[in-house]
């Protein structure tokens, strides 16, 4: 049975996207078969979207008919200001165009979903949210690492390492505590800060870790090392973003599926 017969026989039916709303959607960790049914349905009757660095172009191939808008944002780069993208969707949903806005992985897990929301909002724009795969389950999927796994752990903790070592970062000895795998986002510029943080907050070194760089697409590279060596490994095995960083008894078992 061909692809396109398998989908006809479902009957999807996606709903219609009007003029003058904007869809806040998910694009998956960045391979194209992580791309839903819903996003994929809106890609075809955008006239404008905007997207983010981490969204793949060939995405942008299921959109001809579409003008589209690069506001992508990568840490040490020239990017463009939220206000500047804010700005945007406004403007765009206000000349009258279906505006999808296409974030990687999933808009509301760490991907400023909800600041947008917000604005469209107070502007009086209608929206809805598309929900995509996130790239931490996406991530650990790909790597054949399960993100739960019973008499392993009993929670897994998402987890921005944005603001390691500034006046908002996190709690890292709190979460160390929990003795539950942590999944970090947005981390590798400040992976040394995290590690030591997580050790001095009671993690042994020998604690599995991974990182998973470039997740689902055909650049995805896959490092594990204990946790009091991720950060050498990651230096000479030249890792960096974007990629996520995995801390916990669960990477231990991809060694074991394997």
């Amino acid at each position: 049975m061909s692809t396109i017969t398998a989908l006809d026989r479902l009957g999807f039916a996606p709903e219609h996207f009007e003029p003058g709303h904007v869809w806040l959607a998910g694009a998956g960790p960045g391979g194209l078969s992580c791309l839903t049914l819903g996003v994929l349905a809106a890609l075809s009757e955008a006239d404008s979207v905007v997207y983010d660095a981490l969204v793949d172009p060939a995405v942008l191939k299921a959109a001809p008919q579409a003008a589209h808008h690069y506001v992508g944002k990568r840490a040490g780069q020239p990017s463009t200001s939220q206000d500047e993208i804010n700005r945007l969707l406004v403007a765009e949903a206000r000349a009258g165009r279906r505006v999808l806005r296409l974030k990687g992985g999933d808009p509301n897990m760490f991907g400023r979903g909800g600041e947008e929301a917000f604005v469209l909002a107070r502007a009086g724009i209608p929206f809805r949210f598309l929900p995509g795969i996130t790239s931490a389950v996406g991530a650990l999927a790909d790597a054949g690492i399960p993100a739960t796994m019973r008499g392993v752990n009993k929670a897994v903790i998402f987890a921005t390492g944005h603001a390691a070592g500034t006046p908002d970062d996190l709690d890292w000895t709190a979460l160390a505590r929990t003795g539950q795998p942590i999944v970090i986002y947005m981390g590798m510029h400040r992976l040394k800060l995290i590690v030591a943080a997580l050790t001095e907050g009671g993690l042994a070194a020998e604690t599995p870790a991974a990182l998973i760089m470039d997740a689902t697409t055909p650049r995805e590279r896959i490092l594990t090392a204990d946790l009091g060596n991720l950060v050498e490994e990651a230096e000479r095995q030249g890792f960096g973003s974007p990629a996520i960083i995995v801390v916990g008894g669960i990477v231990a078992l991809r060694e074991q599926l394997r």
